[in-house]
């Protein structure tokens, strides 16, 4: 099973990233001023994830595929690692939409 882990950068924002049940990263959010925002954002990603037309397919200046994830007013969520392949890449967000719903959330911050 998946979970959430939310941190505070070294600029004092908070973040979290969703892991998969093998502990990888799957998607890195966006930074957040407070707990309760990056709060927000799991909801959001745990909704946003279960619509295929939320996840932005992109290369990288570099030819890299990754995703990001939008919320329904087109906001980014959050945002994958860089992949070898598309074919790698949409097993990502494959795992985003399993892992997300019923992710736990493991606050490092308290």
């Amino acid at each position: 099973m998946g979970k959430f882990v939310i941190t505070k950068r070294a600029n004092g924002e908070f973040q979290f990233n969703l892991k998969a049940g093998n502990g990888q990263t799957i998607l890195t959010s966006e930074g957040y001023s407070s707990k309760a925002g990056a709060t927000n954002g799991i909801e959001s990603v745990k909704t946003n994830s279960q619509d295929d037309s939320r996840f932005d397919k992109k290369e990288s200046t570099s030819g890299k595929p990754y995703f990001n994830l939008k919320a329904s007013n087109g906001q980014l969520i959050g945002h994958s690692e860089m992949y070898e392949s598309a074919s790698a890449r949409d097993n990502g967000i494959e795992s985003v939409k399993t892992n997300a719903p019923d992710a736990t959330i493991d606050d490092q911050t308290a």
